[in-house]
């Protein structure tokens, strides 16, 4: 039970930030492998990128994606916080006292978060896919040219076999133990520093409000370096041998990215990054919290 309510908190949540991690996408794919001043710019920044998408491939376009985000969110944070809370319910990330310890919430929450992550790898790489979609005029990176979500599975397969579904699974890793990591940490420490000093005594649903804004901060800043290069391995263009055609592996990404775009291309996105991880934390852990509550109403242990 504990992994089916993650996962319902995480679906959601994703109902309404899947706007933003649809303009973060195109933000972290424009300029790519180029210097500055020898690309367009067809995303200013976040508001101007919804703007821009709206304008020239409909409202619905900011829902691109949708389909496979859903399943990612199920399917990784169902995994992510249920792992969390599995162990947490077992004493496994505290002390004798009740009392969150800190390596401990790490391994946890960043065991979870890769196992999750690995598993929702192919419905992350189509959504990635879905996502770039976009207007010739207004297109940033290799286009795919899917036509819907069963579509692009079929032609992964096709082209590259089961094999080719999970490629870019492993640059998944970092970013998901990171982002995992952080996230949970900086929130469970939120809240246990809050009911410390009872700043908000009896009031569960603001407690957890405030904890999921620092987690929402702490994953954002943490996360965004790893997401950009993941989703410029998942974007890519790739062989018959489903090799990739822009970088053959995370090391050779990370080295092209700093070498023809500075390091401050690592943080393209991270406005919209905020924007939609920021709610989508308070969203998801808030919504997490309060179905645990509803749960254990009902059906107490």
């Amino acid at each position: 039970m504990d992994f089916a309510i993650a996962g319902a908190a995480a679906v959601g949540a994703c109902f309404f930030t899947n706007p933003l991690e649809v303009l973060k996408t195109r933000m972290q794919l424009q300029g790519e492998l180029r210097s500055k001043g020898e690309h367009a710019i067809h995303y200013r920044n976040v508001v101007h990128a919804a703007y821009v998408v709206a304008k020239n491939d409909g409202a619905l376009a900011l829902q691109k994606g949708l389909v496979p985000a859903l399943w990612v969110q199920l399917i990784m944070n169902g995994m992510r916080l249920g792992t969390f809370q599995f162990g947490e319910n077992r004493g496994y990330v505290t002390d004798k006292n009740g009392n969150l310890v800190f390596y401990k919430s790490v391994l946890v929450g960043g065991t979870g978060g890769v196992i999750g992550q690995f598993f929702a790898s192919p419905f992350f790489l189509v959504k990635t896919h879905l996502q770039a979609q976009a207007a010739q005029a207004i297109a940033v990176g290799y286009q795919h040219n899917h036509e819907g979500t069963w579509n692009a599975f079929r032609k992964i397969f096709v082209k590259n076999g089961f094999k080719g579904l999970f490629r870019g699974a492993g640059a998944s890793v970092p970013r998901a133990f990171v982002g995992s990591t952080s996230q949970l940490t900086s929130f469970k420490y939120s809240k246990e520093f809050l009911n410390k000093y009872e700043y908000f005594q009896g009031r569960p649903l603001l407690t957890s409000f405030c904890g999921s804004m620092v987690g929402g901060i702490a994953i954002s800043v943490m996360m965004t370096p790893f997401d950009l290069i993941m989703t410029r391995l998942y974007n890519q263009p790739v062989d018959a041998n489903g090799k990739g055609l822009l970088y053959s592996n995370y090391v050779d990404c990370v080295i092209k990215i700093f070498k023809t775009e500075g390091f401050s291309a690592f943080y393209k996105g991270v406005g919209p990054m905020y924007l939609r991880l920021g709610p989508h934390t308070v969203l998801c852990l808030v919504f997490w919290d309060e179905l645990k509550m509803l749960y254990d109403k009902f059906w107490p242990q």
